[in-house]
């Protein structure tokens, strides 16, 4: 990866980042076997954000998360 083409992307204002990111993606999309989300994928991902929105303080944190899963696989 282009270090230096990164770091320009970086200091750019989060507007313009925003707009990069969609281009970039959408250009990603246009030219890979990348998939959008189907219908159902979206509702789904609509509803989880919904309930987050209404409890944003029922999470469990990364590292709570990821130590319980690595003791459990062991």
């Amino acid at each position: 990866m282009n270090t230096q083409l990164l770091e320009e992307a970086r200091r750019l204002p989060p507007d313009d980042q925003m707009e990069l990111i969609a281009v970039l993606w959408s250009n990603i999309t246009e030219h890979s076997s990348v998939s959008l989300p189907t219908n159902v994928q979206k509702r789904e991902l609509d509803r989880r954000l919904a309930e987050h929105l209404q409890n944003p303080d029922d999470v469990i944190p990364w590292d709570e998360v990821k130590t319980s899963v690595l003791r459990h696989i062991g």
